[in-house]
């Protein structure tokens, strides 16, 4: 559940940083589901005899995998403002796939809030930058900025 925070406090939050979050394995089952549900099976993310062969030594995960896990990872460490009637994802300012994730990795969430703006009254829209780390590694797996538009009551 994502901490509620009182409107006015919450537009003066940008800058902060978030708590980090839990690590979540990444296996070859949530891979193949991925691939299932997207239909692409190219074969670096589901043959793991094909991608020994390559540069990657394994298996690795759809960068999109790893890009959906944002509201999973997000859910225990983002804030709301108080009286959120709903919360819509709004999209994304950019995305960059820095490093792959490989089968059986783990990843976290690192995030801090880079803008509060409230759009019109009731409707705050929250900029997000957030990083996955792999544990083990010294590059994360990706950067973004998240977007989410929030309807109070």
């Amino acid at each position: 559940m994502p901490k509620l925070v009182p409107k006015d406090e919450l537009l003066q939050m940008a800058g902060q940083p978030l708590e980090t979050s839990a690590w979540v394995k990444v296996n070859q089952e949530r891979i193949n589901l991925f691939a299932d549900a997207t239909d692409d099976h190219q074969f670096i993310h589901v043959d793991p005899e094909r991608a020994a062969q390559t540069p990657f030594g394994s298996t690795i995960a759809h960068g999109f995998l790893t890009l959906s896990l944002l509201p999973h990872l997000a859910e225990e460490t983002s804030v709301w403002p108080e009286n959120t009637q709903m919360g819509i994802n709004y999209g994304l300012n950019k995305v960059r796939f820095l490093q792959p994730v490989k089968a059986g990795s783990e990843v976290r969430l690192h995030s801090k809030i880079a803008s509060v703006v409230e759009k019109r009254a009731g409707h705050l829209l929250i900029t997000t930058e957030v990083q996955v780390e792999i544990k083990g590694e010294d590059k994360p797996a990706l950067l973004a900025e998240t977007l989410a538009l929030f309807i109070l009551a």
